[in-house]
Parts: structure tokens; sequence; C-alpha cells
């Protein structure tokens, strides 16, 4: 059992929703902590800059009244991301933003530094670091990351290549503390085969594109739903950084999926238009490759149901397998 420290002790499930950049807004964050499940967003969804800010102040204060009218079914905390590459100008005044208002968790990306870490420890907030292999890992918590998100293949937006058996395995041989895994997570069985193989956490980022919260279009959400692992391209054309993205989004965009040029991080920008058209995430969809298991738009409670109804299925029958093997087990030394 990893050391936990205590803002993600005590969840209603083993769940964090990744921040998808433009889709994750405070309704979808908001929805997300009501239902159980730690909401998350990027810094840079905020546009203006200065609407980070009010974003913050709504969310804190829906969560609160949410926890006065619900005791006993309390709001799960929020985390924000932040792109700590250099081509993100607003780290600096989005940091400020979030120590003013004390986030519980942050989320960083693309880059780990210290100067972050310290910052926010210094409020009290901890620091999750996503990371695409093993030394990545190790950088991040040697500059004070507290928990490390293991993006392996399949994830959705910038992803790894890594299968999550091996990443998983590599980073807990060293590191005790929370382990979160990303990549092709859509049902309550994978949120516990993410846990059987070491994680903490599962953190599900497509499912919740298809949900009436999400800040999605409607022609997106039936992508997700009409999809399957098979319409998934993996490509830094868009970003700079590889992705997984949804192959009739490319197709719409006048493109072959099937043969894309290669991408410079060196000549573009995070989220900039390539060549002034097509834009990252707004006219290329990010998706990973567990939409298979996505069937129709939700309401995000009604997603959270159905994951927690799955993962508490897959438990006890884990719990029946268990004393099954175990009893052939004994049954054999005897």
């Amino acid at each position: 059992m990893s050391k936990l420290p205590p803002v993600l002790a005590d969840l209603p499930l083993p769940i964090i929703g990744s921040p998808m950049f433009t889709i994750s807004t405070p309704k979808l964050v908001i929805a997300q902590c009501q239902a159980g499940v730690v909401g998350s967003m990027p810094a840079l969804s905020a546009r203006p800059a200065s609407q980070l800010d009010e974003w913050l102040a709504q969310i804190i204060e829906e969560l609160a009244t949410w926890d006065r009218a619900h005791p006993d079914r309390r709001a799960a905390p929020f985390a924000i991301n932040q792109i700590v590459h250099k081509s993100n100008a607003r780290l600096d005044g989005d940091m400020e933003a979030i120590a003013k208002y004390k986030v519980p968790i942050v989320i960083t990306s693309l880059g780990a530094r210290r100067e972050i870490n310290d910052a926010v420890h210094g409020y009290g907030g901890i620091v999750l670091h996503d990371v695409i292999n093993n030394s990545f890992a190790r950088k991040a918590v040697e500059k004070g990351a507290d928990g490390i998100i293991a993006v392996a293949a399949g994830a959705g937006g910038h992803a790894g290549t890594r299968s999550p058996f091996a990443l998983l395995q590599e980073i807990r041989r060293w590191f005790d503390g929370p382990l979160v895994l990303s990549g092709s997570i859509a049902t309550g069985r994978a949120v516990l085969a993410a846990q059987t193989m070491g994680a903490d956490f599962a953190y599900i980022g497509s499912a919740f594109i298809a949900t009436d919260e999400a800040n999605a279009s409607d022609a997106y959400k039936q992508a997700i739903v009409d999809a399957t692992s098979e319409d998934i391209v993996y490509s830094d054309l868009f970003s700079g950084v590889h992705g997984n993205y949804l192959a009739p989004s490319i197709v719409a965009a006048g493109m072959d999926p099937a043969n894309l040029p290669q991408g410079d991080i060196k000549t573009m920008d995070f989220a900039k238009a390539v060549h002034g058209k097509p834009k990252a995430w707004k006219d290329i969809w990010g998706a990973g490759h567990g939409i298979g298991a996505i069937e129709r738009v939700v309401p995000v409670a009604d997603l959270v149901e159905r994951l927690r109804r799955e993962y508490g299925d897959a438990c006890a029958r884990c719990a029946t397998l268990g004393a099954k093997y175990r009893s052939v087990g004994l049954a054999a030394r005897s």
C-alpha cells in the first residue's frame, strides 16, 4: 500500500479525471468532484488568463456549497494542470492564482521544475507529475513531486509508448508514493486492473469527453461514442509532442491519417495552429484507446455510477477467484 497524502487518502473511488485542454472547465470539474472522483482542468483552459481566478473561486464556492448540503457525501478534491514547458508564457501568473486559492492538487506536465513543486508545498498542496517513462519519473521525484502519473500506451492526447505493465513495475521498484495510471481506462474493471498492477489510482480522460458537462462539441462527443481503438492515430504533428488523436477529425481537416508528416517541437507552440490550421484539440480531437467501451453520451454522475458498479463487481469477482485459488493451493500442499 502506498503512502498517500491526506488529500488522496479517502476518495470514494480511486479515480482522477485527467485534465483536457478546452474540454475540462469548471462545469466538468465540479460534476466530477460531486460524483466522487478527483476533477481536474488545465489552467490554460481559462482564456483570457484572468478567467482562471474567476474559475477557481467558482469551483471552491460550489464544492463548499455541495459539502454543506451533503455532509455524508462530500465532494472529492480538485486539481489544476500546469504545463511547465518553456512555451507556456502564462505559467508564473497562473501559479499566483493557484497559490492564492490553495489548489489542493497540482498536476504538472511537459517538464519537472523544483520551484513549482516548492510553491505548491508552500501553501500545503501536493504535486502529481505525469511521465512517459521511468527515467522521467525519477527526475520528477528528485525535484520534489509527491506523486507520479504514469502515462502509458493508449492514453488520450499526449501519450507514451510503454506497456502499463512495464511502466508500473519499473516505477514501483523504487517509488512507494502515490502512483496513477493513464492509458485506455474506461471501465471499473480497468480501474481495478490498474490497482492490481501497482497503481493507487486510475486516470480517466476520454470517457469524460462523452458527458453532458464536457466542453466539447456534439460531433466530438458522438465521435467518441462511435469510434474504437482502430480509429486512434499517434502523431507529433499537431502539437510537437506525440499524442493520440481521432482519425475522423484528421480526415475532416483534409489530411490522410495514414500519411502524416513528422512534427517539430522547435517550430511549434503548445496548442497553437499548425501551419495556420488546423488546431490541436480544437480541430484535431484527442482520444485514447479505451473509447471502445463508451456507448453513449451521459451525465458525469451516470458515468461515475457505472464505473462504481463495475469496480464493485470486479472487486467481488477478484475476491471469489482469490478464495478459489487459495483453496486449490492449500489442497495441493496437503
